[in-house]
């Protein structure tokens, strides 16, 4: 199984809130042998975390709705319905950050997380990986809507389970990670 890489060079072509590093690799190919010298980018903006808050009683979903400017581009809709998420600052963990999200843009306090999955946005060009949780939604504590001094403008929404499904199927709930764990919620509860 291959597992070498040989970095040539590495330089950071862009420093602003992302970063996008440009390197000269190498790499085992199945065959044992070494590639020639190629050229990548990678789209870094750090890691991410999520959390589908869910509500027993009424089999529904809480989700956010706001503005996503590349989101908009090339005829999108701009405003998506999401899994309260946020990024991973630099020395703190998921959990805390997930905590501090869903208190900001929900308005919720949550007992439990509990762990679903990480993975990769779109591995081939960002590093970003996202942490996924689930948690029960019966603390609402505040309004939520995200800080308005990061001009944050986040509606509250809940949803029925069935009808995220059919959103999905439609369209209306295109984010990615929202979806994986939309979906993750319907099998593990169809399975009991």
């Amino acid at each position: 199984m291959p597992d070498k890489v040989k970095i040539i060079s590495e330089t950071r072509e862009y420093d602003g809130f992302f970063k996008i590093d440009k390197a000269v690799i190498q790499y085992e190919k199945f065959n044992g042998e070494m590639s020639p010298e190629i050229t990548r980018l990678n789209f870094n903006r750090g890691d991410s975390v999520g959390v589908l808050l869910y509500n027993k009683d009424n089999d529904s979903i809480i989700l956010v709705k706001q503005f996503r400017y590349p989101a908009y581009v090339n005829n999108g809709p701009g405003w998506l319905l999401e899994l309260v998420a946020g990024m991973i600052d630099k020395g703190k963990d998921a959990i805390s950050i997930a905590r501090s999200e869903l208190m900001e843009e929900a308005g919720y306090e949550a007992d439990e997380l509990k762990y679903l999955c990480q993975f990769y946005v779109s591995p081939g060009g960002s590093s970003e990986k996202v942490y996924l949780y689930i948690a029960d939604c019966h603390r609402k504590v505040s309004q939520g809507g995200g800080k308005e001094s990061e001009n944050e403008d986040i509606q509250v929404l809940e949803i029925p389970l069935t009808k995220a499904m059919e959103m999905i199927k439609n369209g209306e709930i295109c984010d990615a990670k929202t979806i994986i764990a939309i979906q993750w919620l319907w099998i593990e509860l169809k399975r009991h």
